[in-house]
């Protein structure tokens, strides 16, 4: 059937439906002028306004997101596991791992996964000033697209996860999505930093609910253990058991447009 630092206070799911936090700046829901974007799909109105950390829908299906900021380290296991099932899931990299792992962007373009943007070096945006929060995310788009040879998707994740009411609105203005996450499975932290292949499994299953979306990182920051490419299989193992369907962010882009 399955076909480091801080963070913001993250607000509590909705009982069901489109879970966003904060309503942001005055005049921020406008939409993005024509040029705010380069050419690629626009994010509809209905994804505008808040950070979106879980799928608007009571079906028991669940999105695969990996962000990449670090190393190329699991990505070909990843890109193997999902690719024997026949699964997609959304990459974020950075710009700056983009310019260093073009060939890592090229991969995940060329087997037909999505890719979003995770700013270009993986700053605190609530440090930065409007003017800085647009150079990290254009550069980065400018980076990824060199790298994939395609137009990223319209969804932002911000570094750490660290959102406020003004930075989600820059993002808005620039014409993308804050695309957010329902639980991250801390894989990232390493066997030193006391996470294991059980854990993360454990803390991904923990948040298996009708819309979720799991945040994975790919790559290492230096001891080459990537513990969420070696638990994915487990993971997709458990969603099948438990009757989740994984489903791609770009068709969550489609449905929204319609609504």
């Amino acid at each position: 059937m399955v076909h480091l630092g801080r963070r913001a206070a993250m607000a509590a799911a909705l009982a069901a439906g489109l879970t966003v936090g904060r309503a942001p700046r005055s005049g921020a829901l406008a939409a993005p002028g024509p040029a705010a974007r380069p050419a690629g799909p626009q994010p509809p109105a209905s994804l505008m306004g808040g950070e979106i950390r879980r799928l608007p829908t009571s079906r028991r299906v669940l999105a695969l997101t990996f962000n990449a900021a670090w190393d190329e380290s699991g990505i070909d296991t990843v890109l193997e596991e999902l690719r024997r099932r026949g699964l997609p899931a959304t990459f974020f990299p950075t710009g700056l791992f983009a310019e260093a792992h073009p060939g890592a962007v090229r991969a995940v373009a060329a087997a037909s996964h999505g890719l979003g943007n995770h700013s270009h070096s993986h700053p605190f945006f609530d440090d930065l000033d409007t003017a800085e929060r647009a150079a990290e995310v254009r550069r980065a788009d400018a980076a990824i697209r060199k790298a994939s040879g395609a137009a990223p998707l319209p969804f932002f994740r911000f570094p750490y996860s660290s959102t406020t009411e003004d930075s989600v609105a820059d993002v808005n203005d620039l014409g993308y999505a804050a695309i957010e996450f329902t639980t991250d499975t801390n894989g990232y932290l390493g066997p030193k930093g006391g996470m294991s292949v059980d854990t993360v499994v454990q803390r991904a299953v923990d948040a298996f609910t009708p819309g979720a979306i799991l945040q994975m990182h790919v790559g290492s920051t230096g001891d080459g253990i990537v513990l969420d490419a070696r638990a994915l299989p487990r993971i997709i193992d458990a969603a099948e058991a438990e009757g989740y369907e994984v489903v791609d962010l770009r068709g969550f882009l489609v449905w929204a447009a319609r609504r």
